[in-house]
């Protein structure tokens, strides 16, 4: 009996590395991301997909711009809210991991989202929205990568360039146009916070209609960010895990 469980241990062992080995060569190359902007994104995709399914014409509004033009309070805004501690991490916070695992363990709750701005990255990059276990091992393994061949700051310049932020609006440039009618070099400090305030869910809470709960995380925001000097490379006041 003893020995039939050690073969089925190494089996199960053996199987699982294989598995994770499978699941490393499988990742994709980040790094062209150096100096290539991506022409779309996994998110962008699944929404194209999800209106012609619906009959419509998928919507997509997005302009690049480089990190120089795009307001040093957003920047702010988006690190507060969410992911204080960006500057200081490898592209996964294990404490806020640590939390997620526990809550899904302990309380029967769903994986949260990826917990820092690398993570998300990689996600709208490259996966889905799903929270199943396998999707968040490749999410936390791209996060690693893109850490690892991209600096800090490329990777929010990538964030801050791809990000959903409403229907068919797709990063900075095109939320800064399509909700205050400025580039998002002109974005203030009030204007920063209400559209980093709508990351949480950008395709609810709509900054072209605010709800009380989107103005609150506005003011929460605008609190903590302080000044409107462009982040520093140290983490930022607030705690890791950004805003709830």
């Amino acid at each position: 009996m003893a020995k039939r469980l050690l073969r089925w241990t190494l089996a199960a062992a053996a199987a699982g590395f294989a598995a994770f080995v499978y699941l490393y060569l499988s990742l994709p190359d980040v790094r062209p991301l150096r100096t290539e902007n991506p022409p779309t994104t996994a998110f962008m995709e699944l929404r194209a997909r999800e209106a012609d399914k619906a009959g419509k014409k998928p919507r997509k509004v997005q302009r690049w711009v480089s990190y120089e033009r795009i307001s040093p309070s957003l920047k702010r805004a988006v690190i507060v809210s969410e992911d204080a501690a960006f500057f200081s991490h490898e592209g996964v916070d294990f404490d806020e991991l640590e939390k997620s695992f526990e809550d899904s363990w302990t309380k029967g709750k769903r994986l949260r989202g990826g917990s820092t701005i690398t993570q998300q990255l990689a996600k709208n990059l490259y996966l889905s929205p799903s929270r199943n276990p396998v999707r968040k091992i490749e999410e936390l393994m791209i996060a690693r990568r893109l850490e690892a061949e991209l600096s800090k700051r490329r990777i929010l310049e990538l964030y801050l360039n791809v990000i959903e932020w409403g229907d068919g609006i797709w990063g900075a440039e095109a939320a800064a146009r399509s909700y205050f009618q400025k580039p998002a070099s002109a974005l203030e400090a009030d204007e920063s916070a209400l559209l980093a305030a709508s990351i949480i869910n950008p395709r609810r809470y709509s900054p072209a209609r605010p709800s009380k709960y989107l103005l609150r995380r506005q003011d929460l925001i605008r609190q903590r960010m302080g000044g409107v000097e462009p982040p520093a490379p140290a983490a930022v006041p607030g705690g890791p895990g950004g805003l709830p």
